[in-house]
């Protein structure tokens, strides 16, 4: 559930005055362990099961062997309720000394003045130069960055052969006009809305939003007045709802079943878009009755007036402001974010946020990983704003209106380009 707007004012309000409380106090940082003194760096982490195991099993050891005097001390965090706890951390001074924290926190917990300017530290431009574009703007903010990314994700187009060859394609289609005549054909001949959004929130529709020619903000994400209320964006949201009412899109984008991964495992729905964990589960699943890789094709989301454009998702590596160590924390990091680490990381079915690795023919001979690195290219972030979590409220419920025809495309986004100004503002 999300914190009413209210109760996070008064929660940032009492953080920053604990903020300067504790600036005041003074309290002291170390750049290095004494001699033979060895520094212990906390490190909250959001992994799975499997995971963890090779954080423990290779990446901590690894680490340690080539930085004698450093420790890790990994600590695992349920995701529900993570964010509470942060903040209440920092206001304390008991954050720990790294995190992997989602993207979309980052510009946030930089705003209020809790996370270190990594763009400050030797090495950074390096560093940065390495790793997709696109992932790194997930931690700007104010022109600064204050983190660097440890993993990324996007979604592709996965594709049900039996379903396709019935609307007469051999492969994926390149353009989404391509896509909506393979789905108008199928449902002429009685089969499901083929395209596979799973809802009508920004995570599921704007992978085609974009595509189709709509946008969020303009480039330095400082203004939404003029994108989203464009009329390019009108235009995109109309063929989302147009598509809608022709049947073209699964049920799944008014929370009708089946899912989209029921969808596509019983041959329902033709297309559907998801990230690389679509395909690590289900071809982990012992009781599964098919191999995913046999009865699904993938594509890049294909191209409309805007490009072929997904959405990233993943993981940032920050340091905390009152981090004892942050050189220590620092040196961390950098190691991360180097191709050996980002690999051994990747062979859970992590996309590496290094280029050089993303792109290493052992990554590369992970089955369906070729399509996702690709993507990458042009997959687009969230917003990176602290107020991104009010915007994508907004969005999502202005979205869900249209899609239900309670407002028309233009009105939709005319209220959420009002409400969002407000908010950015």
């Amino acid at each position: 559930m999300r914190t009413p707007l209210k109760t996070l004012s008064s929660v940032l309000t009492v953080l920053m005055l604990l903020l300067a409380s504790a600036a005041c106090n003074g309290k002291e940082t170390s750049n290095a362990g004494g001699a033979g003194e060895e520094v212990v760096l906390e490190y909250w982490h959001t992994y799975s099961d499997e995971e963890e195991v090779i954080l423990k099993e290779k990446i901590k050891p690894l680490f340690e062997k080539e930085h004698p005097g450093i420790k890790l001390k990994l600590t695992r965090m349920p995701y529900e309720g993570l964010k509470q706890q942060v903040i209440a951390g920092v206001g304390s001074g008991e954050a720990p000394d790294l995190m992997r924290m989602d993207i979309i926190w980052v510009p946030e917990f930089a705003k209020m003045g809790a996370l270190q300017e990594v763009s400050k530290f030797d090495g950074f431009d390096e560093i940065k130069d390495k790793q997709f574009k696109t992932t790194m703007s997930t931690n700007a903010y104010n022109s600064g960055y204050y983190g660097l990314p440890i993993d990324t994700n996007t979604k592709i187009a996965i594709y049900n052969k039996k379903l396709l060859k019935k609307a007469g394609l051999s492969e994926a289609p390149k353009t989404m006009g391509e896509l909506a005549d393979a789905s108008r054909t199928l449902v002429e001949k009685g089969e499901l809305g083929g395209i596979g959004i799973g809802g009508p929130n920004s995570w599921s529709m704007l992978p085609y939003f974009w595509s189709l020619g709509g946008k969020l903000t303009n480039d330095d994400f400082t203004k939404v007045d003029g994108y989203l209320n464009s009329q390019e964006s009108i235009k995109a949201l109309e063929t989302l709802v147009s598509w809608h009412e022709e049947g073209l899109i699964s049920p799944t984008i008014i929370g009708k079943e089946p899912g989209t991964w029921d969808g596509m495992k019983h041959d329902e729905y033709l297309m559907i878009d998801d990230g690389p964990w679509f395909y690590s589960v289900l071809m982990n699943d012992k009781k599964a009755k098919r191999d995913v890789m046999e009865y699904t094709i993938r594509g890049l989301i294909p191209e409309g007036p805007g490009g072929s454009h997904s959405v990233i998702g993943g993981q940032n590596l920050v340091t905390f402001v009152n981090s004892e160590h942050p050189k220590e924390a620092w040196t961390f990091m950098k190691w991360m974010a180097s191709k050996e680490p980002q690999l051994i990381m990747g062979e859970t079915g992590l996309i590496p946020t290094n280029k050089e690795a993303a792109n290493d023919p052992k990554f590369l001979e992970t089955p369906f990983a070729e399509e996702y690195v690709q993507q990458l290219e042009t997959a687009l972030p969230r917003t990176p704003i602290p107020q991104w979590a009010e915007m994508e409220e907004i969005l999502n419920l202005n979205f869900e209106k249209a899609i239900r025809g309670k407002m028309t495309p233009e009105e939709a986004l005319e209220d959420a380009t009002k409400k969002i100004k407000a908010v950015m503002n």
